[in-house]
């Protein structure tokens, strides 16, 4: 019991003195953004920050994009990767999940003015998705089915981008992420039909950093208790 007991405070105390790299997305309003200072912020920043504190280890936040991240992560030359990452059984086999800290879904968003209204509408058309994410991976689950192509991006920016110019009809994104951004002027509409997706999740490597996950977790309750998680949904989140 003494040498479990020393070898927990030797683990801790290394934890303690580590500075852990945590990579993440550089646009995905609400989760991770710049804000007009230039500073990045949003709902992951917020409650890595919180759970941090609360936990009491520190940590350096490297926005790359979010194929980049999870590179990187396989590469070694990150300890964890926070940017609305969904939770599936493929990644569970290279990552080790934090529990959730938010469920979503996918919608699909088309111009504003546009009489698109289902996917039916899409054949023939090119549709806007980013890499890597839950709505690339929808969109090109019903490609077939409805006869459209779909064009990825590396950024939700740019993704939209894609759509306001003509290059796209729509584009498939997690809904709170694409939601947020009309709310605050992107001129497009989110349509009623929102795709069951799963719950986003903090990742590191497989068996690479259980203490970071273990601490993550603790947190993550710990902030869910005491009001500041909810705190932090309702500064980005619109009731």
């Amino acid at each position: 019991a003494d040498t479990a007991a020393a070898d927990t405070t030797a683990a801790e105390k290394t934890a303690s003195d580590k500075t852990y790299i945590i990579n993440t997305d550089t646009t995905f309003a609400p989760f991770e953004f710049e804000n007009e200072k230039g500073d990045l912020v949003g709902i992951d920043m917020d409650i890595l920050k919180a759970v941090a504190e609360d936990q009491g280890f520190s940590y350096e936040v490297v926005p790359v994009g979010f194929s980049a991240a999870t590179t990187a992560l396989e590469a070694g030359e990150c300890d964890g990767v926070i940017a609305g990452m969904s939770i599936t059984d493929q990644r569970k086999e290279k990552y080790d999940f934090s529990d959730p800290y938010f469920d979503s879904g996918v919608g699909m968003a088309v111009l504003a003015d546009s009489d698109i209204d289902s996917y039916e509408k899409l054949n023939g058309q090119n549709v806007a998705a980013k890499i890597g994410t839950e709505g690339c991976k929808f969109a090109e689950s019903i490609a077939d089915k409805y006869g459209f192509t779909v064009t990825q991006y590396e950024d939700s920016a740019t993704m939209y981008q894609a759509v306001l110019a003509g290059e796209a009809v729509a584009c498939f994104e997690d809904y709170p992420v694409v939601g947020y951004e009309i709310s605050r002027g992107l001129g497009l509409k989110l349509l009623p039909t929102i795709e069951a997706g799963n719950s986003y999740g903090f990742a590191t490597m497989k068996g690479e950093n259980p203490e970071l996950v273990e601490m993550f977790n603790k947190g993550l309750a710990n902030i869910k208790a005491n009001g500041k998680y909810q705190e932090i949904l309702d500064t980005y989140i619109a009731k």
